[in-house]
C-alpha cells in the first residue's frame, strides 16, 4: 500500500509545512516560523501569495511597505525570542528581492535567523525574458535573488517541486541552529510556485527542532579553569551570545561567587543589570571609562558569546597589559578562536555554569573588587551630570533626553536603536535594567532599522512599552513602517530627534579630516558647500501623515510629560524633540582606527593625519 499523498502547489505545501515546525530548547516548545511578512507583485503574488491565503488559519500574515523593513522587522522579532521563534518574509522577483539584501546581511552578521521567500524566473523557461528578470549573458541561470548568496547562511533555488522537500528540512535546521542561524533563502521560480505535486504526508507533520546546549570540551574546560584561577585581573566581556543563551542567571552567578566584574559589548549590555556592582557598562570606544580602565589593564580577557568587533577591542589597541590572554566562551568555534584565545567552545549558559562550579572558593583579590566599584561609582557621576538638566524650560540637549526617558521607563520596557550618534551615548550612559531592555542593532548599524524592529519586538511582546528611538538621519531613510504599526495596531512609542544633520559621522568627519563635508541637512551655500540654513523640513507633521499620535517637546519639561503620555498610549505616538546639538555625552575613552588621508593639502586633513599617527602607533594584534 503507498504512503498517503496530498496533492497542493509547491507554494501551498511550504506555507503548510513552515505552519508546522517548532523548536524547543529547556523544555519549552515555539513556533519556528511565527508568521510572514509579505508585499505581493510578479513573482510572488500568484504562488506564495494565493497559499497564505489558503492557509491564512495556521500562518499570520503581516503587510509590510518596504522589503528591507520587513526582514528588520523579522529579525528583532527573532531577537527578542532569544532566536526561538523567527518569521518569513516574501517578496516579488526584481526589485523586491533585492531589496531583501541589507536585511539578509544584518540578519546573518548578528546571528539572527529569518527566511526570506523571494520571487525568481520561470524554471520552465517558458517566459523568458519575463518582468523584472537579469539576463545573464554567460550564466542563464544566474538572477537577482544570487545576490542574496553571500549574505545568507543557507541558499537554493527550487526548480522542481520535489527539491522542496530536502531544501525546507536544511532550511529548518539552519534557522534552529545556534551556531549556523542567519538568512535563510529559498528562491522560488514564480511557475514552480504554481505546480501541484503529490506530497507525502509525512512532510506537514508537526516537526521539533531541539536548539541544543552543547558542553564545552572537559579538556578545554581543565585549560579554562586554571587560567581563571591564574589571573589576577580577569574581565568578562558579555556579548550578544550571553541573551542568546539565556544565560543571564549563570553569569550573575559566576560573577557572585568570584568578583569577576564584566563589561559588555552593544549587543550584550544587560547582562548584568546596571546596578549589579560587578556591571562596568560598555566596552570599546563607546564604552565607559571603568570598563576601558579595566580592559588597559586586564591580564585575561574572558569574552562570553562576543565576535569582538573593532568597537569592542578598539581596533587592537584597548588590551594593553604585556601578557595579556584571551579565554573565549563562544557556541561556535569560528568566534571562539579570536584573538588566539583559549577556547571554550559551547553554550554560554552551560560553559558559565560549569565554569562556576569548576572555580569553587576562588575569588579575585579585595584590593582589585574595590578599586573596580570605586570606578563605576566615579562613572556614575558622569552619567547623572550628562543627564541632568539644570533649567527644566531650555532646549534639552541628547543626553537629556536619554536621561528623561531613562526616569520614564520600567523594568520591560524595550530600547531600540541602530546607528548615528545614539548608540555611543547609550552604550555609555544607559542603565539597562533587564536582559531585553536594551536592543541595539550594531553589528551592520543599519540605518532605518529601528521602527520596523519596533514593530518585531511588539509582535514578540505585545503590552511591553516598546520604544524606537530615531534620528533625523535614519528616520529619513525607512519611515514607511509607521503605516504598518498604525494598521497592525501596533502601540509603538518613537522618540524622534531632530538635530538637522549626520551628528556621529560629521563629528568622525571633523576628526578625520573631512571637515563635516556632506553630513549637514542645509541649504547649499554660495561657495558650494551645505553651511547654509537648516532645511525647513517638518518631520513630526510627516509621521503625523502617516498615521502616528504625535507630541511636539521643545523643553526639557516637555519632553518629561510628553515621554510619560506616550508610554501610556495605546496606538503608536511619537514624541518629536529638536535638540541643542551641542555635545554632552562624555569622550570617547579608547580609541578608533578610522585611517586618515596619508597626503592632503588642507590643514584639518594635515593635523588629522598626524593624531592618527600618534595613535596607530600603539596598535597590537594579539598572536
Amino acid at each position: 500500500m503507498s504512503a498517503a499523498t496530498r496533492r497542493l502547489t509547491t507554494a501551498q505545501a511550504l506555507v503548510r509545512f513552515l505552519s508546522a515546525q517548532y523548536t524547543e530548547r529547556d523544555g519549552a516548545r515555539h513556533r519556528l516560523i511565527a508568521g510572514t511578512w509579505g508585499i505581493f507583485g510578479h513573482g510572488n503574488v500568484a504562488g506564495v501569495g494565493q497559499a497564505l491565503v489558503e492557509y491564512a488559519d495556521v500562518m499570520p500574515y503581516h503587510q509590510g511597505r518596504n522589503e528591507q523593513s520587513m526582514v528588520h522587522a523579522a529579525v528583532a522579532h527573532a531577537r527578542q525570542l532569544n532566536r526561538l521563534s523567527a518569521q518569513a518574509v516574501t517578496t516579488s522577483i526584481g526589485p523586491g528581492a533585492t531589496n531583501l539584501v541589507t536585511g539578509a546581511a544584518l540578519a546573518t552578521i548578528n546571528r539572527l535567523p529569518v527566511l526570506l521567500l523571494p520571487g525568481d524566473y520561470f524554471a520552465s523557461r517558458a517566459a523568458d525574458p519575463l518582468l523584472q528578470q537579469l539576463e545573464h549573458p554567460v550564466e542563464a541561470d544566474v538572477s537577482v535573488n544570487d545576490t542574496l548568496r553571500p549574505v545568507s547562511r543557507f541558499f537554493d533555488r527550487i526548480t522542481r517541486p520535489e527539491a522542496l522537500i530536502a531544501s525546507a528540512l536544511n532550511a529548518m535546521r539552519v534557522l534552529a541552529d545556534p551556531a549556523e542561524t542567519g538568512a535563510v533563502t529559498l528562491a522560488l521560480p514564480q511557475d514552480v510556485q504554481a505546480e501541484a505535486y503529490d506530497w507525502p504526508e509525512e512532510f506537514f507533520a508537526d516537526r521539533v527542532w531541539p536548539v541544543r546546549r552543547p558542553a564545552p570540551d572537559p579538556a578545554e574546560l581543565a585549560a579554562a579553569v586554571a587560567a581563571v584561577r591564574a589571573a589576577r585581573r580577569p574581565l568578562i566581556v558579555a556579548g550578544g551570545g550571553v541573551h542568546h543563551s539565556e544565560a543571564e542567571a549563570a553569569l550573575k552567578a559566576l560573577v557572585d561567587a568570584t568578583g569577576i566584574p564584566v563589561a559588555s559589548t552593544q549587543a550584550g549590555k544587560g547582562s548584568l543589570r546596571h546596578d549589579h556592582p560587578a556591571d562596568l557598562g560598555g566596552i570599546g570606544h563607546t564604552g565607559t571609562a571603568v570598563s576601558d580602565d579595566l580592559a588597559r589593564t586586564a591580564d585575561l580577557v574572558i569574552g562570553v558569546g562576543t565576535r569582538y568587533t573593532d568597537f569592542t577591542t578598539a581596533s587592537g589597541t584597548l588590551f594593553r597589559h604585556p601578557d595579556v590572554r584571551f579565554l573565549n566562551l563562544n557556541i561556535t568555534g569560528f568566534d571562539a578562536h579570536k584573538l588566539a584565545a583559549r577556547t571554550l567552545v559551547g553554550d554560554a549558559r552551560t560553559g558559565l555554569e560549569q565554569l562556576a562550579g569548576e572555580l569553587t572558593g576562588h575569588r579575585v583579590d579585595a584590593a582589585y573588587e574595590a578599586e573596580y566599584r570605586a570606578g563605576k561609582e566615579r562613572w556614575e557621576q558622569v552619567v547623572e551630570t550628562a543627564y541632568r538638566a539644570d533649567d527644566d524650560s531650555a532646549v534639552p540637549t541628547q543626553t537629556q533626553v536619554l536621561g528623561a526617558l531613562d526616569a520614564v521607563v520600567g523594568d520591560t520596557d524595550v530600547v531600540i536603536n541602530a546607528a548615528g550618534s545614539l548608540p555611543g551615548d547609550l552604550h555609555k550612559l544607559w542603565r539597562a535594567r533587564s536582559p531585553r531592555q536594551y536592543h541595539l542593532e550594531y553589528g551592520y548599524s543599519c540605518m532605518g532599522y529601528e521602527i520596523p524592529a519596533a514593530l518585531g519586538v511588539q509582535q514578540a511582546a505585545p503590552g511591553t512599552p516598546v520604544w524606537a528611538l530615531v534620528g533625523d538621519g535614519t528616520y529619513l531613510m525607512m519611515p514607511t513602517e509607521i503605516v504598518t504599526a498604525v494598521q497592525e495596531r501596533l502601540p509603538v512609542k518613537m522618540v524622534l530627534i531632530q538635530n538637522h544633520g549626520y551628528a556621529s559621522i560629521g563629528g568622525l568627519s571633523e576628526e578625520t579630516g573631512g571637515e563635516r563635508f556632506g553630513t549637514a541637512y542645509r541649504y547649499r551655500a554660495e561657495d558650494g558647500t551645505f553651511s547654509g540654513a537648516p532645511l525647513p523640513v517638518d518631520l513630526a507633521a510627516n509621521a503625523a501623515s502617516l498615521g502616528m499620535d504625535v507630541l511636539r517637546a521643545k523643553t526639557v519639561r516637555e519632553v518629561r510629560d510628553a515621554l510619560a503620555r506616550a508610554r501610556t498610549a495605546d496606538r503608536p505616538t511619537c514624541v518629536y524633540v529638536e535638540t541643542d546639538p551641542a555635545p554632552t555625552a562624555p569622550p570617547a575613552e579608547a580609541w578608533w582606527d578610522v585611517p586618515v588621508a596619508e597626503v592632503a593639502s588642507r590643514e584639518a586633513a594635515v593635523r588629522a593625519r598626524e593624531r592618527y599617527d600618534a595613535r596607530v602607533a600603539d596598535r597590537r594584534r594579539h598572536l
